[in-house]
């Protein structure tokens, strides 16, 4: 695989900047771009000719969150093959539940230790590309947590 295409939506600023960090630390090539809602990403999905590999969503963002992205998303079929992993600060059983349900492939604890978050992304876009070389649409739903 050439480099794995991510899109990464999450409202917070200094989030979405120290994951950049730990996620080009990474030994994995990639392109990444990034939104800061919900809106602007389900746009960009829509026109996109190439769509990204795996969708990092944040859970709670304004004007769209990630549980009604990952809706949207997964109630398209030529969106079936991306990969979403959701993550959030916050862990509680039922919302990871629901996500599973929903069609997340992943659920990802933010965390605020760069080592830590570091080898998270590294188990998750390992995941990724493990399924993608086995060109497999199903995956087991993972929770990674630190």
């Amino acid at each position: 695989m050439k480099n794995l295409r991510i899109y990464i939506a999450d409202d917070d600023f200094d989030d979405r900047d120290f994951f950049m960090e730990a996620l080009n630390s990474v030994p994995i090539k990639t392109e990444v771009s990034q939104f800061d809602n919900g809106v602007d990403l389900m746009d960009k999905l829509f026109s996109d000719v190439t769509l990204p590999h795996v969708i990092f969503l944040d859970l709670y963002m304004p004007i769209m969150d990630g549980f009604e992205c990952l809706m949207d998303i997964r109630n398209f079929k030529k969106f079936n093959t991306i990969y979403i992993i959701a993550y959030s600060s916050i862990y509680r059983d039922r919302e990871v539940n629901q996500l599973k349900q929903d069609g997340a492939n992943q659920f990802l604890k933010k965390s605020s230790s760069f080592k830590e978050l570091k080898e998270l992304l590294f188990k998750s876009l390992t995941a990724v590309s493990d399924r993608n070389k086995q060109n497999e649409s199903k995956a087991d739903f993972v929770v990674l947590t630190g």
